[in-house]
């Protein structure tokens, strides 16, 4: 006659896991608020950058058509 395997019982064990579960959550919610912050600096200097390209793209509309306007004239 076949007998039924018992499960062994550890009271320990979901303890464990809700701990390592809690770890790996605060652990990604320091990772997110790194990469936030990483991503707040890139922006910055990314707006700096782009506002100093369009005041140079305008600068050389600018000088172009004075120059234009300059050869026309002569």
């Amino acid at each position: 006659m076949t007998t039924v395997r018992r499960r062994v019982l550890r009271s320990g064990e979901p303890v464990a896991a809700e701990r390592r579960r809690l770890r790996l959550l605060e652990r990604k919610h320091q990772q997110l608020i790194k990469e936030r912050d990483s991503l707040k600096r890139w922006m910055t200097r990314l707006k700096r950058a782009f506002h100093a390209m369009e005041k140079l793209q305008a600068k050389i509309a600018r000088l172009e058509r004075q120059i234009s306007e300059l050869e026309s004239q002569a």
